[in-house]
């Protein structure tokens, strides 16, 4: 029996799709992702505003990924019993409420715990995506639903973060997060609208997320993705320093690059959803070698400005297709547990966050910018050759 076949029947796939309810998902990440960052390009107003420092209102993005780290482990299994579509809606109410409660926040105190609801909501909506987008399409149009689903991180990402900073000039940055929970409103109202009834269908394995583990291709898996998201996310948190001090762009520059990203990105996205539906790992393993080919080309002619623009495109748009990418290998891999699974993908995904900001920091004093792209293209590379000897056969 194909994999596909066994996805097919081990899965509740309905006959048509649903795509109202797929883009209403898209519209839901859209709106997740711009809250959790929100502070990121606001973090100099309400430190300001609050009387702290930026040091201690940058800890409004640490806590949310926190938050989500945790809550990812545990969502599948503490809404076991509970009808999907009032879970998701749930999520939606909690992005609601805790922009509601930063814009009228009186103290750092109360928006950290405003932050802590956003956590639930952003593991919580993680963990369950890819198990309810195949409960809303037919089996062969998983991956492209998928894409959907997962191009709302990139318009958030082009969107948000550079009209959220310039808006917060105009209207203060509270009216910002008035108007995130309006985004958030318009999620809740459109899922609401078609969302179908998703009964919860009681397939976890004994020990929940962790248990998933036991799978040596899991681990395999697993171990590719923190390789992989650690390798961007040093890179990318010291893109700038390398935009300014290697390459020496000027600030246009460095704002056209980062909007090639972003763009390149969102293309990425959308090319992934009809890539792996040739297949799973050597979309994946592909993109990888990609990536560690174009970080170690940026090191060797970063003086060169064109080479620089391009080579962050080309990054961009490979990491693009990284989270229908390994979205859909998990619903191949476990489709009889992709709650389960989604959960495992989203904790390993933040731990990667974490170790990649930290390892990058350790390694830009070191060797600085140069350094920490060796450093990222050579987990690249092993993620590459680990995915593509060992997790291959899931693809």
């Amino acid at each position: 029996m194909s994999l596909t076949t066994e996805v097919a029947d081990e899965v509740s796939s309905p006959t048509r799709p649903a795509w109202g309810a797929v883009f209403a998902m898209a519209f839901g990440v859209f709106s997740l992702i711009t809250a959790e960052f929100l502070p990121v390009s606001l973090l100099t107003p309400m430190a300001h505003s609050l009387g702290v420092s930026e040091g201690q209102a940058g800890q409004t993005v640490t806590i949310t990924a926190l938050v989500a780290l945790f809550t990812s482990l545990v969502t599948g299994s503490v809404t076991r019993r509970i009808d999907r579509r009032i879970v998701m809606l749930v999520f939606s109410l909690l992005l609601i409420a805790s922009a509601l409660m930063v814009a009228f926040a009186a103290d750092l105190t109360v928006i950290l715990l405003a932050r802590v609801l956003l956590g639930m909501a952003i593991g919580g909506f993680w963990t369950l995506s890819t198990a309810i987008t195949m409960r809303l399409v037919p089996t062969d149009q998983v991956p492209r639903a998928l894409s959907i689903v997962f191009s709302g991180i990139s318009l958030a990402t082009i969107i948000a973060t550079p009209l959220g900073s310039y808006l917060g000039g105009l209207v203060g940055w509270r009216n910002i997060f008035m108007l995130t929970a309006g985004l958030g409103a318009v999620a809740l109202l459109w899922q609401f609208f078609t969302l179908p009834a998703m009964p919860a269908e009681n397939k976890a394995r004994n020990g929940g997320v962790l248990a998933l583990l036991r799978m040596g291709v899991m681990r395999w898996g697993m171990l590719a993705v923190i390789m992989m998201f650690t390798g961007h996310f040093a890179f990318f948190t010291y893109l700038r320093p390398f935009l300014e001090g290697v390459a020496q762009l000027n600030l246009n520059q460095l704002s056209l690059v980062l909007l090639a990203f972003g763009v390149a990105n969102f293309f990425g996205t959308s090319l992934a959803g009809f890539l792996v539906t040739r297949s799973v790992s050597l979309t994946l393993s592909g993109m990888a070698l990609l990536m560690s080919i174009t970080a170690l080309l940026l090191v060797s002619f970063g003086d060169v400005s064109w080479m620089v623009g391009a080579g962050v495109a080309i990054w961009g748009m490979a990491f693009g297709s990284m989270p229908t990418g390994w979205s859909t290998w998990i619903s191949r891999a476990v489709p009889d547990d992709a709650e389960s699974g989604g959960g495992l993908l989203v904790a390993t995904i933040q731990l990667a966050i974490t170790v990649g900001a930290a390892a990058g920091g350790w390694m830009f004093d070191l060797r600085g910018a140069g350094g920490v792209f060796v450093a990222s293209g050579v987990l690249m590379l092993l993620a590459a050759l680990t995915i593509f000897t060992r997790v291959r056969h899931h693809g």
